[in-house]
């Protein structure tokens, strides 16, 4: 933490960071060392100081960057869920690319996140039972759960524009919305009984849901 990349720059010199660069940096390293003691620990029986103590700064450099422990679980999981969603992009930009349907790589996807993450659920839900019994952390969750909307609506906004669906009878915002009901419902099926979801079923859920909306096309006829 002495302030300098560990690059060097074109004439051998270390550049000291600027003080957002610097700021970034220990929000980066608090996110990451709290995401292995909420795991570890449950987030719960998790602790700023112990998260600090693990990053290896003052307890005060957390309260710098997070108002509270419930602010730092939120970006944690805010954090989680954007980069599912940069994953989600690439799926698409990859599959466009090579004329493939991308859905056939968010079911993968999908599968992959029920299979492994098991620990975040676990998280998530203890953090959602907090959550449901105070209206602070509720509303720390919607936020959180905002953000990854928004991230979600950018990429399904492109979905239906290559389906002809008419948006203005068809909501992007109700549709994300859906969309993550759906994939966060499949990963629950899929972590209660593996065989209730093949890796097709949530791309071929979204293509009935699509099958079923006005086309621009109907419109003009």
């Amino acid at each position: 933490n002495n302030g300098y990349y560990l690059n060097m720059t074109s004439d051998a010199t270390p550049r000291r960071l600027t003080r957002a660069e610097s700021r970034e940096r220990t929000r980066r390293q608090l996110l990451e060392a709290a995401a292995d003691i909420f795991a570890r620990r449950g987030y719960a029986a998790a602790s700023v100081e112990e998260i600090a103590e693990s990053a290896g700064f003052s307890v005060g450099a957390v309260y710098s960057n997070f108002a509270n422990k419930d602010e730092l679980f939120a970006a944690l999981m805010t954090d989680r869920a954007v980069n599912h969603m940069d994953e989600v992009a690439d799926i698409f930009d990859s599959a466009e690319a090579l004329s493939q349907d991308p859905l056939q790589g968010l079911g993968r996807m999908l599968i992959a996140i029920a299979d492994k993450d098991l620990h975040v659920a676990v998280l998530k839900t203890e953090f959602w039972l907090h959550a449901v019994r105070n209206p602070e952390l509720m509303r720390i969750e919607a936020d959180a759960s905002a953000r990854t909307l928004t991230a979600v609506r950018e990429i399904l906004t492109g979905v239906l524009d290559r389906n002809d669906v008419d948006q203005s009878v068809v909501s992007v915002d109700d549709f994300a919305t859906v969309t993550l009901a759906l994939f966060g419902g499949l990963i629950r099926q899929r972590r209660t009984d593996p065989s209730r979801v093949s890796d097709d079923m949530f791309g071929q859920a979204i293509r009935w849901l699509i099958a079923g909306m006005p086309k621009n096309s109907d419109r003009r006829q």
